[in-house]
């Protein structure tokens, strides 16, 4: 049995905020779509029924987000916790991760994406108030255990607009362990002065590449360019972003949540048996429709 919802998008992965808790402070942090004062957060054990519940459904693939997931502890205990899945894979911002890259790769995480806007201290710190040089330590101990690493560069007009280049340089000196992944700006905290021109960035890209492929998921591009592979996720105005959405998210305090930009449909599994869940997951998908429908 699969979970498909009105529109034929069958679910096979989810993404589970595990604290809305973050030691920075970005500028463009959406928060995972959050609005609300959450002031809980799932025990190991409501996750692990969670992640159980959705393998009955075929659901195979785990990102743990945040807030920022290293902020928790017991992040190694609720790795050890899941069953097998083809894939388990965090976000962070790095700051945490030198220590604690190893004990997460021998408790079942898979790989990591790390946000780097930026390579200049200076305006690393402008963007997120932390300190570039511990996120950089993270990134050298993460390739060594939990390849491919992907860097997440959020792209702000008149802060990073001029280093992309400079950032495609510093992807090549991990031959080949290393991803470097353009996010153009989601506005949750009304940022618009910082957006950028995506059509511009995806013709720089094309005159760089020597071959382009598409991801089905969410219209991503990717372009090999002399060896380094730079993959760029356009989510704004994008009904093929929606129209190709695989993925059920889930909040820190144990709601379902079908949508990234909604939060009025939103579905508590929090300390249900999996057997509930599983029945809630199905009004979840009931509640599913895509944002941008154009």
């Amino acid at each position: 049995m699969q979970l498909t919802d009105a529109y034929g998008r069958t679910i096979n992965s989810l993404r589970i905020s595990i604290t809305n808790r973050c030691n920075l402070n970005c500028i463009y942090c959406h928060r995972e779509g959050e609005n609300r004062n959450i002031k809980t957060e799932m025990t190991a054990e409501a996750i692990k029924n969670i992640v159980e519940a959705s393998k009955t459904f075929g659901i195979d693939k785990v990102k743990f987000s945040g807030g920022e997931p290293l902020m928790r502890s017991d992040f190694e205990n609720i790795l050890q916790s899941l069953p097998e899945l083809v894939d388990i894979s965090a976000t962070t911002n790095g700051i945490y991760l030198a220590p604690r890259a190893k004990s997460l790769a021998e408790s079942g995480l898979s790989r990591i994406n790390i946000s780097l806007p930026s390579l200049s201290p200076e305006k690393y710190r402008k963007v997120t108030g932390g300190d570039i040089a511990r996120v950089l330590e993270g990134i050298d101990t993460a390739v060594d255990c939990l390849a491919p690493v992907k860097l997440n560069m959020v792209l702000l007009k008149g802060i990073n607009d001029n280093e992309i280049e400079k950032m495609m340089d510093f992807t090549s000196r991990y031959e080949g362990k290393v991803i470097l992944q353009l996010i153009e700006l989601m506005d949750f905290r009304k940022a618009t002065n910082y957006k950028m021109d995506i059509n511009e960035i995806e013709k720089f890209l094309e005159s760089r590449a020597s071959s382009i492929k598409e991801r089905a998921m969410h219209r991503r591009k990717k372009y090999h360019i002399d060896g380094i592979e730079v993959e760029l996720v356009r989510p704004i105005d994008n009904s093929l972003f929606c129209a190709s959405c695989t993925r059920l998210r889930v909040t820190c305090d144990g709601r379902l949540k079908p949508c990234l930009f909604r939060n009025d449909n939103l579905v508590d599994v929090n300390n249900k048996t999996q057997k509930e869940i599983a029945e809630l997951m199905k009004l979840a998908m009931d509640r599913r429709e895509p944002f941008y429908k154009g």
